[in-house]
């Protein structure tokens, strides 16, 4: 057979069997620069680096770019190795998480605040929740039970920042700054719902861990 006849019969056989993304890759790429969203969100908030600030914005720009690089995967692919519905929501979820943590240190910069003691521990316990999201997706593919126990982990990592959204509320509104109040509550608001997206991809892990069987 001819070069040319052998090139033919590849696009063929392309055609006939496109070639499928490797999705648990993908999933566990986008949830790596969810972390390193939420690393540069601690460092801002602990001001242990003057470029955390800049590093945010750039971080954004990157979770956008492989969003839509996994949602043009998903929409393109023919086959997938887990339910289509599932790696959309888990895409969707993540970059929410992207999404909270950027609207956190936007409201702190509008509104001027510093970082409080409830802010910098929220964040560290976010933080510990997205690593064991990524710890999950990264043995999805090969090992998907031992991903469970890390989407357990981060589901009560999301508890515990609920825990401390509700005393860090309970403790701001006994003050007299209601200014102050407000503006802290609104910045206690964004990381509670950052929290609840790291509680709905480990979710969405676990659902994905029940199919796969």
């Amino acid at each position: 057979m001819s070069d040319s006849q052998n090139r033919l019969a590849a696009r063929l056989f392309q055609r006939i069997f496109p070639k499928t993304a490797d999705f648990y890759l993908l999933l566990h790429q986008q949830c790596q620069q969810v972390c390193i969203t939420v690393d540069n969100l601690v460092r801002y908030m602990n001001e242990e680096n003057p470029q955390a600030d800049e590093m945010l914005k750039k971080d954004e720009h990157d979770a956008d770019r492989i969003r839509m690089r996994n949602l043009h995967e998903l929409n393109s692919s023919f086959a997938t190795p887990i339910d289509r519905e599932d790696i959309y929501r888990a895409i969707a979820a993540l970059d929410n998480i992207v999404t909270y943590c950027k609207s956190t240190y936007n409201e702190m910069e509008a509104l001027q605040l510093n970082p409080d003691d409830y802010s910098k521990a929220m964040v560290a316990e976010l933080q510990i929740g997205i690593k064991a999201l990524e710890q999950g997706f990264a043995v999805l593919g090969k090992r998907p039970r031992d991903a469970e126990t890390h989407a357990f982990a981060a589901r009560h990592s999301e508890r515990r920042v609920e825990k401390m959204y509700r005393k860090a509320i309970a403790e701001l509104f006994q003050g007299q700054d209601y200014l102050d109040m407000f503006k802290r509550r609104e910045l206690y608001r964004h990381l509670s719902n950052a929290a609840d997206r790291v509680h709905a991809t480990a979710n969405i892990l676990e659902d994905i861990i029940v199919k796969l069987g």
